[in-house]
């Protein structure tokens, strides 16, 4: 199949959707975004001072593998945060998490798994990389409904044999995206566990992981290396953009197998575009620094506690575990965003635009998700505008 045909029946993606069907309309009041994840919170003051000190690097073709520091910073960090000590080479930044995410397919992915087509399993709904990813190399996307029923996490143990001996890659995001839930050690062993069996490698996207209500959630890496599971077995993904409010940085990190980088890494020399060296500083300032992060995530709890408070009574109002989306079920997503845009000005996104209808279900149709990055009062006022236009 050609790459045109494989993209013939796509949608388009979610931001435009929605611009589709809310632009033609007018809003009903000021104008409040509540769509995308983009952290708005603020980011250290150094980072500029630090950028701009090292502007000389932008005369440089920046390291492709990070510098010295860089590489030092990302290995501390998993040491810190996952309890996990690798070597330079099994760590990489990445010019932003999705460019990782998308390549882990390219450099990962075989074109035939035992003489047949190969599985990319992925939660549905899903950050849509994943299902790009998997379309480029030719593989079978399989999504798997990530509902109430299941807790918001996909049941891989659920997916037939034959097809876990078909799959070469396993998507999943803990804290998940939208939901906010987040996966248990025992989700993380069962997880593992069917993937040693069928001897697929699994693509841990936690790039929300810094931002929880109470207790840190535990890491895919923490419990591989406690299983003695095979090297390969987990590739993790993380980001500043969340971590430290830079989105417009750009900057993250692949860490896993040392046969999985060195794929991973020769993909970028060839096809890639490794940070900036003034970016690469930067980075590295903000991964050794946890002071910046704990206030962050102090930010968002009290946002938890605000929205927690704003929707009580509301029937089925469940607050998240991790992120900082709520995903809040209103019967009917695209109608629901619709109605308050024109009655408040407030801007969502539907759910569905996040999910793939599979047969004649889309787990995403009667659901909404709710960015809370705006400032605190600004949000409250979003939560509130919205509770009163679609829950009263």
């Amino acid at each position: 199949m050609q790459l045109s045909e494989r993209f013939s029946d796509l949608p388009a993606y979610a931001f435009p959707r929605l611009r589709a069907l809310l632009d033609t309309h007018a809003p009903g009041g000021d104008v409040l975004h509540m769509t995308i994840g983009e952290p708005k919170h603020p980011f250290p003051t150094w980072v500029p001072e630090v950028i701009a000190a090292h502007a000389a690097e932008f005369n440089d073709y920046p390291k492709n593998e990070g510098t010295p520091a860089l590489q030092e910073a990302l290995t501390g960090w998993i040491s810190r945060r996952y309890g996990v000590d690798l070597p330079p080479a099994q760590v990489m930044p990445l010019n932003g998490t999705r460019e990782g995410l998308y390549n882990a397919g390219m450099a990962l992915c075989p074109e035939t798994l035992r003489g047949k087509r190969p599985v990319v399993l992925i939660p549905n709904p899903f950050y849509q990389v994943y299902m790009i990813s998997a379309m480029s190399v030719g593989a079978e996307p399989v999504f798997l409904p990530a509902t109430k029923d299941n807790g918001f996490l996909p049941d891989y143990g659920s997916v037939a044999p034959e097809v876990l001996d078909r799959t070469a890659l396993a998507y999943i995001c803990s804290p998940a995206n939208p939901q906010g839930t987040i996966a248990t050690e025992g989700y993380w062993r069962d997880l593992i566990a069917l993937a040693e069996k069928h001897d697929f490698q699994i693509l841990a996207d936690e790039c929300y992981s810094e931002i929880y209500r109470d207790a840190q959630p535990v890491g895919a890496l923490t419990v591989a290396a406690a299983m003695g599971a095979d090297p390969e077995r987990v590739v993790l993904f993380n980001s500043l953009s969340k971590r430290s409010n830079v989105p417009g940085l750009r900057s993250g990190l692949v860490a896993g197998g040392p046969e999985s980088l060195k794929r991973i890494q020769l993909l970028r020399s060839y096809a890639g575009a490794p940070l900036p060296g003034p970016i690469q500083a930067a980075s590295a300032r903000l991964w050794a620094d946890e002071a910046h992060v704990v206030e962050n995530r102090a930010l968002y709890q009290d946002k938890f506690r605000i929205a927690d408070e704003i929707f009580s009574g509301v029937p089925g109002y469940e607050g998240p575990e991790g992120g900082f989306f709520l995903w809040l079920d209103v019967g009917d997503g695209e109608a629901a965003a619709l109605k308050l845009w024109q009655e408040t000005g407030v801007r969502v996104l539907p759910g569905a635009y996040l999910s793939r209808t599979v047969g004649a279900d889309n787990p995403g149709r009667t659901y909404i998700r709710v960015a809370m990055v705006a400032p605190r009062d600004e949000m409250a006022t979003g939560l509130e505008k919205l509770r009163d236009c679609l829950f009263k």
